[in-house]
């Protein structure tokens, strides 16, 4: 018989979160009781799960008193004061914000990639990956793994669904006021933007993220050195381009990658055809390939346009696509708990 748990989940009115639930429910996770927790603002109001109405409690280190596993996902401010304080109360925490994300002492986990760090959680605190990191290891690692990699390229068209409910009401404003001639007013993109916001109806923003000094964003940098820290490569060579496009959800990737062998394109549908979690979608005599539209609420990656490089034999290209919200966020953190399960180490 399956273990049950008794799950918290932290931020579940959120995107993620409502999510989360969802992924809980269809999944069936073996919950043998569950807490919704929030902010006092949010605290009384009721949530529905699973047939069952819950009242939202508000979050407080004593909450997770008998805890056995806590899903954050409610910003890094409160996954910084209440992370460890879960932890301090034997709940294995995971959490999908940036903030433990590069602490050596929390894995960063893609179970398909590098489940084996499970083994280790000195802190108590599972750090869920970048989105866009997440989709992109996943269809890396069976090629790294049969024909080792050297060098990693990759441009994203992230979804407005990335920076949360208020950017997809703003796209849907836009949207409707360009058709209908009106003013067309920015207020939320790019994210954490201290200097102006741009529309994103009509248009790409090469900006995720605030700026760092060497001119990347932290949103590149974050798959830059989250790739790195998941596979286990300190030394792979890996640049990003992160770019917000009027899409909902799904995020896409253009990946060139440079392997240590020089294989076949058929090869390198081999290596992906069988690969778990991932989808190969590569046709173009019917033009078939990934697309966000057809990949949200999809649970996989789907990978195409898979091209062996004209001037490098060694290097390839590729269409990376997976809703954000689920293998990018709610769905891998799931995933976690459950290698957890099968593993015996909760």
């Amino acid at each position: 018989m399956t273990k049950q748990l008794n799950v918290a989940v932290v931020g579940a009115t959120g995107a993620v979160g409502t999510k989360m639930m969802e992924k809980l429910i269809e999944r069936k996770f073996p919950i043998k009781s569950i807490k919704f927790l929030a902010s006092a603002r949010s605290a009384g109001n009721p949530i529905e799960f699973n047939g069952s109405t819950y009242t939202i409690e508000e979050a407080t280190p004593e909450s997770f008193e008998g805890v056995d596993v806590a899903l954050f996902s409610a910003g890094g401010a409160v996954s910084e004061a209440l992370a460890p304080e879960a932890a301090k109360r034997g709940a294995v925490v995971i959490d999908n914000t940036s903030h433990f994300r590069m602490d050596p002492e929390v894995p960063l986990v893609v179970p398909e990639v590098n489940r084996h760090v499970l083994k280790d959680i000195p802190k108590g605190i599972i750090a869920n990956p970048n989105c866009s990191t997440i989709q992109m290891v996943a269809a890396l690692q069976p090629l790294r793994e049969k024909f080792g990699l050297t060098k990693v390229v990759v441009s994203t068209y992230q979804a407005v669904s990335g920076s949360g409910i208020a950017a997809i009401d703003e796209l849907k404003a836009q949207s409707a006021n360009w058709d209908a001639g009106k003013n067309v007013e920015a207020n939320v993109l790019p994210v954490k933007s201290d200097v102006k916001h741009y529309p994103i109806a009509r248009n790409v923003i090469p900006q995720i993220d605030k700026f760092t000094e060497n001119g990347f964003t932290y949103e590149e940098m974050k798959m830059i050195n989250e790739t790195k820290k998941i596979m286990e490569m300190p030394t792979l060579s890996v640049a990003a381009t992160c770019v917000r496009v009027p899409v909902v959800s799904g995020h896409s990737e253009s990946v060139y990658i440079e392997l240590e062998q020089e294989v076949s394109v058929a090869d390198v549908f081999e290596a992906l055809r069988h690969a778990p979690g991932i989808v190969l979608e590569d046709d173009i005599a019917t033009q078939t390939y990934p697309m966000p539209i057809f990949a949200e609420n999809e649970d996989p990656t789907f990978v195409g346009r898979i091209r062996q490089d004209l001037d490098n034999k060694k290097g390839f290209h590729l269409w990376i696509v997976a809703d954000n919200l689920l293998k990018g966020a709610a769905l891998n953190s799931i995933q976690i708990a459950e290698a957890m399960l099968e593993d015996n180490l909760l």
